[in-house]
């Protein structure tokens, strides 16, 4: 199936979450309201003509001053029996950065979400274990962000220390030729 079929799909079954259809050098976008987005991700895994069994991505934008809803959470499917893909793209406002996760449809969807969250703030409600994957559990803001500092935190990471010690103590079983 081509891709804007499968969009025309969607918009004919969720026609009230359905905001946008784009289309940019062959690859189709849907964007969508956040509050339907387990049970449209759950259509589009189970529907036997379009069976989206693969999330090949999931990640955030931040439209900071671009667009009147501040984040989007991009989820890139495939059909591995049909191969076909579509991209969906869930608008987050800034003032509720929180959507469903989609764990219950894409198990795979847990570490995506958590980077998701990690460097935007993006909140998975319902995600299984919701908690800092690249950055230390104690950094202070989400470093993707449009707002975030150049330069990162005005203040200097309290485990930075701690970790240069450490680095240090562990020079000696360094590899010396």
């Amino acid at each position: 199936m081509e891709p804007l079929e499968i969009a025309e799909r969607i918009r004919e079954r969720f026609p009230e979450e359905v905001v946008a259809v784009s289309e940019f050098r062959g690859q189709v976008s849907v964007t969508i309201r956040k509050g339907r987005v387990v049970e449209i991700c759950r259509w589009l895994h189970d529907e036997p003509e379009l069976r989206f069994d693969f999330l090949k991505d999931l990640c955030g934008v931040d439209y900071l001053g671009r667009k009147p809803v501040r984040f989007e959470v991009v989820y890139t499917l495939y059909s591995m029996r049909h191969r076909h893909m579509i991209r969906l793209k869930a608008e987050v406002g800034e003032d509720d950065p929180s959507i469903d996760s989609v764990v219950p449809v894409w198990i795979g969807a847990g570490w995506h979400e958590r980077e998701c969250y990690d460097m935007y703030g993006i909140v998975f409600n319902g995600h299984p274990d919701l908690r800092r994957i690249l950055m230390p559990e104690d950094w202070e803001g989400h470093p993707l962000r449009k707002d975030y500092p150049e330069k990162g935190p005005e203040r200097e990471w309290q485990g930075f220390r701690e970790v240069l010690d450490k680095a240090e103590k562990l020079k000696e079983f360094s590899w010396k030729e």
